[in-house]
C-alpha cells in the first residue's frame, strides 16, 4: 500500500483507480511565469523573411521562383497556361 495521500476521487473509486496519487496531475502546470524576455527569445525564429524574386529570362520582369508567369503563361521554358489578355 502506498503511504501517500489519496484524493477524494481515489478514495471513492479505490478499486478502479489503484495507482492514482495526488502528485500524478493529468495537466502540466508551469512552475514559474515565463518572462517577456524569455518568451520573445523563444519566438525569435517565428519572423517571416522577405519574398525572393528572380528576373524572368523572356520578359526581364521580376517573378517568384518556381511559379508560373501569369502574363506569359510560361513555366520552365514551356507554355503551361494561355496568356492573360489585358
Amino acid at each position: 500500500m502506498h503511504t501517500r495521500a489519496l484524493t477524494s476521487a481515489a478514495l471513492a473509486f479505490g478499486p478502479l483507480l489503484p495507482h492514482f496519487r495526488l502528485r500524478d496531475s493529468p495537466v502540466a502546470v508551469p512552475k514559474r511565469k515565463v518572462s517577456p524576455s524569455r518568451r520573445n527569445m523563444r519566438r525569435s525564429h517565428h519572423a517571416l523573411g522577405a519574398n525572393s524574386f528572380v528576373e524572368d529570362k523572356e520578359t526581364g520582369e521580376l517573378k517568384r521562383p518556381h511559379h508560373v508567369d501569369l502574363k506569359t503563361g510560361m513555366y520552365k521554358g514551356r507554355q503551361v497556361l494561355t496568356p492573360k489578355e489585358d
